[in-house]
């Protein structure tokens, strides 16, 4: 009896084997048509997006008869004026400047915060200062415009006079709020790099700052422009908090403490007041458009520096 309960158990073994070979396949095969209908469907929305978008914004020049050095480098933008006007150059400048100077000043406080939180005291960094930076990335930018509105413009309007509205209180403002972003990239890079190469420098007679300024800094330079990239692309698309400090003025400001107005800004004031198909609306579309391109631009700026950053 012992050859027949044997041969059945091997039997029993084998069609278990079988019957859980069976199912990882099919199990995997339903993972693979997921995960295709999931891309296929985010590559779907994203050409749509890119498509209703880059339609919109040319009809301004291939169908209402705006000229591209008109729209590009014209600096009076009346819609309803004899004839019209459609100069987009004082937002485009005032979302580079308002983007630019808030990279400056975010740029140095978030890599001092990251070698603090990596270098300095990584284990007081990791338990209370990166929660802590986190929950200001969670803040909604209505938050941080109303904050700007109620304390740092009257604050700016105290010191230098004037409204207190401009360029200077938009970069600050964004400045605040693309920290936690820099901030948490240039850490993960920090923290990122192999132990051996500090190791050898102390081993050598760097001492720390030697090390972070010859060592960390140079080894992990294109992971931290990431970070200051993304931090730009972030306050190149924010509008409610700019549009609520910045003044809102269509012309180009000769000083940092003028009024100005943003490409978001100007789009989302104004979106909600034109006629789908119109020349004003379409140009608003133009101006996404040019936001929708930005953003291209940032990601091949990041897609570039991932590859140098091969440690």
């Amino acid at each position: 009896m012992e050859p027949i309960e044997g041969k059945t158990y091997m039997e029993q073994s084998k069609r278990t084997r079988g019957m859980m070979r069976e199912k990882h396949y099919w199990e995997e095969w339903t993972g693979r048509i997921f995960t295709s209908v999931c891309v296929v469907f985010l590559i779907a929305v994203i050409i749509s997006i890119v498509y209703f978008v880059a339609s919109k914004g040319v009809a301004t020049f291939a169908f209402d008869g705006v000229s591209l050095r008109e729209f590009f480098f014209g600096t009076k933008w009346s819609p309803d004026g004899q004839p019209a006007s459609f100069g987009a150059l004082p937002f485009i400048t005032g979302s580079f400047a308002v983007t630019i100077m808030a990279a400056l000043i975010a740029s140095p406080l978030g890599l001092c915060a990251a070698l603090f939180m990596t270098e300095i005291v990584p284990k007081f960094g990791k338990r209370i200062l990166q929660p802590a930076i986190e929950l200001l990335s969670g803040i909604p930018s209505v938050v941080y415009g109303f904050v700007g509105l109620t304390v740092l413009v009257p604050l700016l309007r105290n010191m230098f006079g004037g409204q207190g509205n401009g360029i200077l209180a938009g970069c600050l403002v964004l400045s605040l709020m693309i920290l936690p972003t820099i901030t948490s990239i240039m850490a993960d890079a920090l923290a990122a790099l192999p132990k051996g190469l500090r190791e050898s420098s102390f081993a050598l007679g760097a001492t720390r700052w030697q090390t972070i300024a010859r060592v960390i800094i140079p080894t992990t330079l294109p992971a931290l422009m990431t970070g200051i990239i993304l931090g730009m692309a972030r306050a190149f698309g924010e509008a409610l908090a700019v549009q609520m400090v910045i003044g809102n003025a269509p012309h180009i400001p000769h000083s940092l403490l003028e009024s100005a107005s943003t490409l978001t800004s100007v789009i989302t004031l104004s979106m909600g007041n034109t006629a789908m198909g119109s020349l004003q609306n379409d140009a608003l579309w133009s101006m996404a458009l040019v936001l929708l391109l930005m953003t291209f631009v940032f990601v091949l700026l990041v897609r570039v520096l991932e590859r140098r950053n091969r440690i």
